[in-house]
């Protein structure tokens, strides 16, 4: 089977380009991305900064940055990828 190249790939809504607000791009970064990048570059972000609960790795403690993604203090890893569609916007 040939191998697909990006450009042969079908646009879909994991893969369209999505603009960041303000307060995500400090994670993520300005550039438009795809919804999973995104995801990947948050959990990059908490990985780095060490901000899962120790005693339940499925939540995350936020920090200043997070908390103006996030809303509040604390979010589950579920609860996160909701919150941060509403800091995506169709480019």
């Amino acid at each position: 089977m040939p191998e697909i190249t990006a450009a042969q790939k079908k646009k879909t809504a994991f893969t369209a380009p999505l603009r960041p607000s303000a307060e995500l791009a400090c994670v993520v970064g300005a550039e438009p991305l795809p919804r999973t990048e995104a995801t990947k570059k948050l959990w990059d972000y908490i990985k780095a900064h060490n901000l899962q609960n120790p005693a339940n790795k499925r939540n995350i403690l936020c920090d200043d940055v997070l908390k103006a993604v996030m809303g509040k203090p604390e979010v589950t890893m579920f609860e996160m990828t909701g919150l941060i569609g509403k800091h995506l916007t169709a480019v």
